[in-house]
């Protein structure tokens, strides 16, 4: 499980983000947990400062270099 405070990337989307909290999502199988995070680089659509929810297998530890 991921930290508040973290910094993750999303494997789907290349966005970069600190994890700011988690929720859950209802599929057909039953709820999964979900993070949100509060993007600092938006890959997809260029506007830091979004917060973006999904799955948290969507998501992998990201290491500033």
């Amino acid at each position: 499980m991921f930290n508040v405070g973290e910094y993750v990337l999303n494997q789907k989307t290349g966005n970069i983000g600190k994890v700011i909290g988690y929720g859950h999502q209802l599929l057909t199988e039953g709820y999964t947990t979900t993070l949100k995070v509060l993007v600092d680089y938006a890959r997809t659509s260029g506007k830091p400062g979004m917060i973006e929810e999904d799955v948290y297998s969507s998501w992998s530890k990201w290491v500033k270099s």
